[in-house]
């Protein structure tokens, strides 16, 4: 390494971000990625140690090691050619992703990890700036068609990978803009959209087109792509929402978190959302602690919600892990995201009994104290409670993808998840010349294992086509 005794000299950085105070004001990303100086300095803390378990923990296996060297060395053309070798969309990754990489990485063993993501969020910015993210065409044609249905990072990844080797790639999605869960999802203060309406240049100009607004199995028939296109591929993600089946459910006010997200995106995006669900002003109350919950603290601060609380059924976490059982996998403990700090009350080991309003309007909420015991959860006793709520959001995770329509048609077989049921060798499914990738065949899942799955998808529709392939997986 450039710098062998720089992990124990030097400390881990923080990218800077704005005050919590005023960025709850806008929906623009906060988060700085660090100086050139910063970024070498934290590629410096990166240790010879043998052994990278920060790749293997990486669901990409990007190679950590050698472009944190180079960023150490301020060779940062190299460093961005060799986090492209392994990752398409870096400024997603270096935004949005948990870093699991971060918890595999050895220096992580006494709490200070390399800070990864933050220097791939430097390497992809400093790329952009320079003008060295540029198309790759392909050197020639192979004459064969592929349609790729769904415009998340699977997809898209995917889509670019074939493309590259020559194959004429059309992807349909279904809303009036390309990226999925990536558009209508993750909020712009997370990831603004201009990151992913550059890349679909870069990919037009690679020979990709984009079909919106093109609903396949609803008004488009799956059959018909099957029949025109030599391979197709379904990355439509993990649309199902987990509901919660209690009394008051169908009160007014009561939303999934995917019903209210993306309406700030398309206002964000300058569409007029009329009846728009707002947080202004109101009891909130969101029932889940995961990502999709946070989203949504961080949206309702922004609307000048009265009071945020979000639940969790489990337990609360600790705040340190037990490193020497854990290590180095990704850890059980105590998260404090972004939009958590910014405020909200945040309760642990909640059950939510039933809502109660007047009008046909949710206006309270009551809910019980649980204790896990023996593998279960059951209600403490007497420990019932109630809340305003003037406004409830589900956001208790996805059970996989929409059933209907497009699954239907194709009749691709399911596994006992209701995912589509296809291998992570030949990525296909039960119909012919039909292939499936990311959530939509694993579950709810990370972005960065989408970018996976649909470059190894990719590899395996090229073989098909090819009878080879020279895509990486």
């Amino acid at each position: 390494m450039g710098k062998i005794t720089g992990f124990m000299e030097l400390e881990r950085l923080q990218e800077a971000a704005e005050d919590k105070r005023a960025r709850v004001r806008h929906y623009r990303e906060f988060v700085h990625h660090l100086t050139d100086e910063q970024a070498g300095i934290q590629g410096a803390r990166c240790m010879d140690c043998g052994t990278p378990f920060c790749m293997s923990g990486c669901p990409i296996n990007n190679i950590i090691p050698d472009w944190n060297d180079l960023v150490y060395k301020q060779d940062w053309k190299q460093a961005l050619d060799t986090l492209h070798s392994t990752n398409n969309f870096p400024e997603f990754t270096g935004r949005v992703c948990p870093a699991p990489c971060e918890a595999a990485c050895t220096l992580n063993i006494n709490n200070d990890p390399v800070g990864i993501k933050s220097i791939e969020h430097a390497i992809i910015d400093k790329g952009w700036e320079m003008g060295w993210v540029t198309p790759q065409p392909p050197q020639r044609k192979t004459g064969r068609r592929v349609a790729v249905i769904g415009s998340g990072p699977a997809g898209l990844a995917c889509a670019q990978q074939l493309a590259r080797v020559g194959h004429d790639i059309v992807v349909f999605e279904k809303s009036d803009r390309i990226g999925g869960l990536l558009r209508y999802g993750i909020p712009d203060f997370k990831m603004e959209k201009q990151l992913i309406d550059r890349r679909m240049e870069q990919m037009r100009a690679e020979g990709v087109e984009f079909r919106v607004s093109q609903h396949v199995g609803v008004d488009v028939a799956a059959k018909k792509l099957v029949a025109e296109f030599d391979a197709v591929v379904i990355c439509g993600g993990a649309e199902l929402p987990r509901d919660l089946a209690v009394p008051g459910r169908d009160l007014d006010g009561v939303h999934f978190a995917m019903d209210f997200l993306p309406q700030q995106n398309r206002v964000v995006a300058g569409d007029k959302v009329p009846g728009q669900i707002l947080a202004t002003g109101k009891h909130v109350v969101i029932i889940g602690g995961g990502d999709t919950g946070s989203d949504c603290v961080g949206t309702s601060n922004r609307h000048g919600a009265k009071s945020i609380t979000q639940f969790e059924l489990l337990p609360q976490p600790p705040e340190d892990e037990n490193k020497p059982l854990v290590w180095p996998y990704w850890p059980v403990k105590l998260r404090i995201s972004s939009s958590q700090e910014e405020g909200c009350r945040r309760d642990w080991a909640v059950a939510t009994k039933r809502f109660e309003g007047r009008n046909g309007k949710v206006e309270k909420l009551i809910a019980a104290r649980v204790e896990w015991k023996d593998g279960g959860v059951r209600e403490i006793a007497g420990s019932e409670f109630e809340m305003s709520a003037d406004l409830v959001l589900l956001a208790m995770g996805f059970l996989g993808p929409i059933q209907s329509g497009l699954l239907e048609e194709l009749g691709v077989a399911r596994d006992t998840r209701s995912n589509v049921k296809a291998d992570t060798d030949r990525y296909q499914t039960s119909a012919s010349k039909v292939f499936a990738a990311g959530d939509m065949r694993r579950g709810q899942s990370l972005v960065v294992w989408a970018i996976r799955e649909g470059r190894q998808c990719a590899r395996a529709v090229d073989e098909f086509l090819m009878g080879a392939s020279r895509l990486p997986r």
